[in-house]
């Protein structure tokens, strides 16, 4: 019995230890409050995938400051990924509990629980792979971030470099893609399309399901009504919140679907030229201060 207990503590070392050694320095994590990454593993495993499919390549960013970018959409992401944002110092321990009360339902790994900094922290240094080693170390990234980062920094870092599409990064080249328009004009039944796309921007797009990227739009903006940011008969919708658009067998798919031709839905994107990709980002000098962002 007392080897037994030996071997479970030993393993439980070395697996914290393994753990710990897939962490990227904290120095990596202190740059970001003034330095904007080039390239996030994200899109390098995106970038795998592609040349494991045959598929080009393709990578558009257009970094931007926060403040050219529209508070409708900043307000969506809020209302729709984390409400609690500005709350909390990273993890949001309710959210997850909830989400392992549906993994253990459902006997399997499904989206919830993270935060914007968790979802950050994701993209900059690990992979969308569903495994516990890697929702530790998110974790404690996410706690990182937030402990050298400022929340207004958080949300420019975020707004920049998540994806919304194959190849596609960053608010404004989304703006640009499915909206003809800058990050900075959106509207907001537009800023209420792109935050649907975030849970799944390859299945939940307009460009390959119409139907599903029109559900997670109106949901989008019931819950930016709710929370106050847009008008309830502005937005035509109910006091119930629209159902969330069904998921995806696989939320993380390597091969992206193929792109279909959008159908009209509530505020159909236009067809617009590929924005061009920019020259590596240059350093963004440190964010002043606004009311109610530390």
């Amino acid at each position: 019995m007392r080897r037994l207990g030996l071997l479970v503590v030993l393993a439980t070392l070395l697996y914290a230890g393994w753990v710990v050694w897939g962490l990227p320095s904290r120095a990596e994590v202190r740059a970001l409050a003034r330095t904007n990454p080039h390239i996030t593993s994200l899109m390098r495993q995106r970038e795998r995938e592609a040349q494991r499919a045959g598929r080009p390549v393709r990578r558009v960013q257009i970094w931007v400051p926060i403040d050219n970018v529209s508070r409708h959409l900043i307000h969506a992401v809020l209302a729709s990924e984390d409400q609690k944002f500005f709350g909390h110092e990273g993890v949001d321990w309710d959210a997850i509990k909830k989400s392992v009360e549906t993994d253990r339902a459902r006997g399997r790994f499904v989206r919830g629980g993270s935060t914007i900094t968790q979802q950050l922290a994701k993209n900059l240094f690990f992979t969308t792979d569903k495994t516990l080693t890697r929702k530790l170390r998110e974790l404690v990234v996410a706690r990182w971030i937030e402990g050298d980062l400022s929340k207004k920094r958080i949300l420019e870092l975020y707004l920049n470099v998540i994806e919304w599409g194959d190849g596609i990064y960053g608010a404004h080249a989304a703006a640009l893609r499915y909206y003809g328009r800058p990050a900075a004009d959106l509207e907001p039944a537009e800023a209420a399309g792109l935050a649907g796309m975030i849970p799944n921007p390859r299945r939940i797009n307009p460009l390959v399901d119409p139907r599903r990227f029109a559900r997670a739009q109106r949901r989008v903006l019931w819950l930016m009504a709710n929370a106050g940011y847009v008008r309830r008969d502005a937005a035509g919708l109910g006091s119930e919140p629209p159902p969330e658009p069904p998921e995806p067998a696989e939320e993380d798919a390597a091969e992206p679907p193929p792109l279909a031709a959008p159908e009209p839905e509530l505020t159909p994107p236009q067809a617009t030229p590929e924005p061009q990709a920019t020259p590596e980002p240059q350093a963004t000098p440190e964010p002043q201060a606004t009311p109610g962002v530390r």
